[in-house]
């Protein structure tokens, strides 16, 4: 007998091929049978009838950071919501684990870098999970059994660098002793079943006390021995994070990426590649490592959001503004500090040539101010300027736009929500975009899912992306669009029997409207532990989502069951080699 029969709908099964209207039978968690509709005899315990409807694969998002919000949000919401079945997390270096069974305070010196570097709720983490692990198999078994989406996770180089260094972590390099010690606690994890490394040299992860992460000490020598051991294990990769993943690499970091690719015979995918026309030149900058990844036996992957991702601003929170060189030592003073400084014209001027300048990269998209609107405000100074745009605004005043958006945050003791309209929505960008998405080392996802919580809300791209693609510009077909996000991050990790619609794959599915299909709004919500604030959105259109068969989510709200599997390296993945 089937668990369950979903009868007529329009199956879009992931490869690519066209879709065709079937019954689809599930049973024991897995596809059992796809079939003409109608003409499926076979019993089933439960049906629905879905015409109208497409069903897919269930989607994959390839860069998150839900490894702490699994604990107390096992739905991972809202990318449970919008589709997604499959998270991979432990990116750009960071992750819970291992811990050092004789250092407690390493936990606390790893909830505060999670909450600096990834934007994370100090009170969340402090409350919301148990850390009661120290090795990454420890990690893994707490998650299992307890979550409602499949979730792999690679093991950051930050905390394999913090248990065997502990403080000299920071700024040292390690013994050929500890060199040793760090390789054993890395096969150790991968044993356990992490996907492979993750690691950050870039300039802009700080830890708790402001100092470089660990992993941004760390020689290429010692980036390649890791790279090598992810070659003895099964289904295993690299993610790596440079400084010129933000506009453009330089010649050194392509090929260190080049060499720890090539070293460890896997992928190495980075995060993220952004598109933008009025920077022509960066797109072929950045895959020309993948182009000289192929070359030396390696491969270099591109992560690129497929939506624009609104970002929700502060001057008196740690935000993207405090990434922009010579920001960060203003923006982080003591608020009546702040204010003073940045009411000295003297110092707004000093703060735009920075900038503007190139050392800015992509951060100079963040700094044309006339474009800002104001969100929510707190004083009666500023009462009616909610929804407002700051060149309206500094028009009236008579002001510069930076100089009237200064004023507005002051009056609120810098607590002004803030939101950044984008530059690149042009259609020229649009227009690279559509081209860009088509090259081989390329691939959607970057959302950021878990991380960066009250300031911007990556986790709706799939269905954004979908609606867009069958209302909007439509400049990918559904077929594809499902395709890039199911099946090609599947294989790009080599994901056993998961990104398609087939006879004997896990029974990973969405059910959604192709005439409602989207995402709504972020909103501020307080629903974390400790009554913490996060963006979330609704998901449109989306009528069912299951996991291994089981449905998770109907009609956007969750169904309380938890179904999702700990994904782990060998097991749940194979080997993509690139040699």
């Amino acid at each position: 007998m089937l668990d369950h029969l979903i009868k007529g709908a329009t199956v879009v099964d992931g490869t690519g091929a066209p879709s065709y209207p079937a019954d689809l039978g599930i049973r024991d968690g897995r596809i059992a049978i796809i079939a003409k509709p109608g003409t499926v005899a076979e019993p089933a315990r439960t049906h629905e009838d879905a015409q109208g409807l497409v069903l897919a694969p269930g989607f994959v998002d390839p860069h998150t950071h839900y490894d702490a919000q699994l604990f107390w949000d096992p739905y991972a919401t809202p990318s449970l919501n919008h589709g997604v079945t499959t998270v991979a997390g432990g990116n750009c270096g960071f992750t819970l684990a291992p811990l050092h069974p004789d250092r407690p305070q390493d936990a606390d010196y790893t909830r505060r870098m999670m909450s600096k570097v990834e934007g994370m709720s100090l009170v969340a983490l402090e409350e919301g999970a148990p850390w009661n692990w120290h090795g990454f198999g420890d990690y893994l078994d707490a998650l299992e059994g307890r979550i409602a989406v499949n979730a792999g996770f690679m093991v950051g180089h930050c905390a394999l660098r913090r248990y065997v260094m502990g403080a000299d972590a920071i700024g040292g390099q390690p013994t050929p002793e500890q060199m040793a010690q760090m390789l054993r606690l890395f096969h150790d994890a991968m044993d356990a079943g992490a996907w492979g490394l993750s690691t950050t040299q870039s300039a802009t992860h700080s830890d708790g006390d402001g100092a470089p992460v660990a992993s941004r000490h760390a020689r290429p020598e010692e980036l390649l021995a890791l790279s090598r051991a992810v070659a003895d294990h099964e289904g295993t990769q690299i993610e790596a994070i440079v400084a010129g993943c933000l506009d453009q690499f330089s010649d050194d970091e392509i090929e260190l990426l080049v060499e720890m690719s090539a070293a460890a015979g896997r992928p190495l995918n980075w995060n993220v590649l952004t598109i933008d026309a009025a920077v022509p030149e960066r797109v072929p900058r950045q895959l020309a490592a993948g182009e000289r990844a192929r070359k030396a036996g390696g491969r270099i992957v591109a992560l690129t959001m497929p939506i624009l991702t609104p970002m929700n601003m502060s001057l008196g929170t740690f935000c993207a503004l405090n990434l922009i060189p010579g920001w960060g030592e203003i923006l982080g003073l003591p608020i009546p500090e702040r204010i003073a400084r940045l009411r000295d014209a003297d110092v707004r001027a000093a703060m735009l040539r920075r900038a503007t300048s190139k050392e800015a990269g992509v951060f100079r998209r963040l700094t044309n101010f006339e474009r800002y609107v104001i969100g929510d405000t707190y004083s009666p100074a500023n009462e009616g300027l909610t929804g407002r745009v700051v060149r309206d605004i500094a028009a009236e005043r008579g002001q510069d736009a930076f100089h009237c958006l200064v004023e507005i945050c002051a009056h609120d003791d810098l607590r002004t929500v803030l939101w950044p309209m984008p530059t690149d929505n042009d259609p020229d960008s649009w227009a690279l975009r559509q081209e860009t998405w088509q090259h081989e080392d390329v691939l959607l996802g970057g959302s950021d899912a878990g991380a960066h919580l009250d300031r911007m809300c990556g986790a709706p791209y799939t269905t954004r992306f979908l609606g867009d693609c069958l209302r909007g510009r439509r400049l990918v077909g559904l077929e594809r669009a499902v395709q890039m996000l199911t099946d090609d991050p599947a294989r790009l990790f080599g994901l056993r029997d998961r990104g398609r619609i087939a006879e004997g794959y896990h029974a990973d599915l969405v059910l959604f409207d192709p005439q409602r299909i989207d995402a709504g709004p972020a909103t501020l919500v307080h629903d974390l532990p400790g009554d913490s604030p996060r963006l979330d959105s609704r998901a449109i259109g989306v009528v069912s989502v299951r996991v291994n068969g089981v449905e998770t989510i109907r009609d956007d709200a969750v169904t309380g069951a938890v179904p999702g599997t700990v994904l782990r390296s060998g097991r749940d993945t194979r080997t993509v080699s690139t040699r």
